[in-house]
């Protein structure tokens, strides 16, 4: 009999199975030095006996605690839960655990979360890197031996992959589509200009309206909005303007949810009064009325790409440094017709 309040432990286990302790630790692990019925007598006698496995005490043995770090800035944002998808699908298979930190580009927040994370000995991180993240600092922990890779946001300076959508090609098509409708007074909604993402996606807002021969800095430009609450806000700024924009590009879809939402309620109708566009294509736009003009921008992809960059950097593979593109593809729908138009509902197969 145990005293109270003891802890079981892996010898206990191998002592009343009649095999070792290390036998006892690898089934616990499913390895496939174990025989498969053994492995089920431990995992079985071990739920029966209610044991808990101590991981860290294994990671101490192994060098791996099987554990990944995520960091991004919105965890509300659907785009973040579809790249995280992508990410479990891939690392599940591999008995990998992730653990979340919504850092809110606040980036004491994300430095508290790496830095117990490191003292929990995680594998890996992945990082989609709060504005005013050091590259220095992440490149000292990649150093370290630490697997590190960047999602939906580059680092300039980091010495680490990174996969991300194409942020620039996708907001100059969905710019080029608003102006092949007609389009000459186009805004920019949003974005966190000192970011990747921000920044592409107006520097691609930019380049297909100069390409047009439209001078941007004519054009409204909100910058740093990124909520459906900042989108509804921005729609005094967006009517008020003179010119008044007859389309409006978004940072993402929520931002576009959140303006499309508050131009009804001013009087205006979104699509023929005021073209709306936004990026991403998060699950549901498609079903809004009307249906939200917006670009699909791979977050499934992100997300098991990246999973695999994870496992070869922790197997020791070797894996370049630098950016990978995921192409984005355009979506287009009803909220973005020409001046006046209010086009039929479009039916996705």
């Amino acid at each position: 009999m145990r005293a109270p309040g003891k802890r079981l432990r892996l010898g206990d286990l191998a002592e009343k199975l009649g095999i070792s302790t290390a036998t006892v630790s690898l089934a616990l692990r499913d390895s496939p030095l174990v025989a498969k019925e053994t492995r089920q007598r431990v995992k079985d006698y071990a739920t029966e006996v209610g044991y808990i496995y101590n991981r860290s005490a294994a990671s101490l043995r192994t060098s791996q605690s099987d554990m990944i770090g995520v960091a991004v800035h919105d965890i509300l944002n659907p785009y973040f839960a579809e790249v995280f998808r992508g990410l479990e699908e891939v690392l599940a298979e591999q008995n990998k655990t992730i653990l979340i930190c919504n850092h809110r580009d606040i980036l004491k927040r994300q430095n508290q979360f790496i830095d117990t994370l490191l003292q929990h000995r995680v594998d890996g991180l992945i990082l989609c890197p709060s504005v005013g993240t050091d590259p220095d600092r992440i490149n000292q922990i990649a150093e370290q031996g630490v697997a590190i890779t960047l999602v939906c946001r580059d680092l300039p300076g980091v010495q680490t992959p990174c996969v991300r959508g194409d942020d620039y090609r996708g907001s100059y098509m969905m710019t080029q589509h608003l102006i092949e409708q007609g389009h000459r007074h186009i805004a920019m909604i949003g974005g966190r200009r000192q970011s990747s993402s921000g920044r592409d996606r107006n520097n691609g807002w930019r380049a297909a309206l100069r390409d047009a021969g439209i001078d941007p800095d004519k054009q409204l430009d909100i910058p740093e909005l990124m909520t459906q609450k900042d989108g509804q806000a921005a729609v005094p700024q967006i009517l008020a303007a003179n010119p008044r924009p007859t389309a409006v590009a978004c940072f993402n879809d929520l931002v576009a949810l959140g303006v499309l939402t508050a131009v009804r309620r001013a009087g205006v109708e979104p699509g023929p009064e005021l073209a709306i566009t936004g990026y991403d294509d998060i699950e549901g736009v498609q079903n809004r009325t009307p249906s939200l003009t917006t670009v699909a921008n791979g977050a499934e992809v992100i997300g098991r790409e990246a999973a695999y960059i994870m496992l070869k950097q922790i197997n020791g593979e070797p894996v370049p440094s630098g950016i990978k593109l995921i192409r984005p593809e355009l979506r287009i729908r009803e909220s973005a017709p020409p001046v006046g138009t209010r086009l039929s509902p479009v039916v996705e197969v």
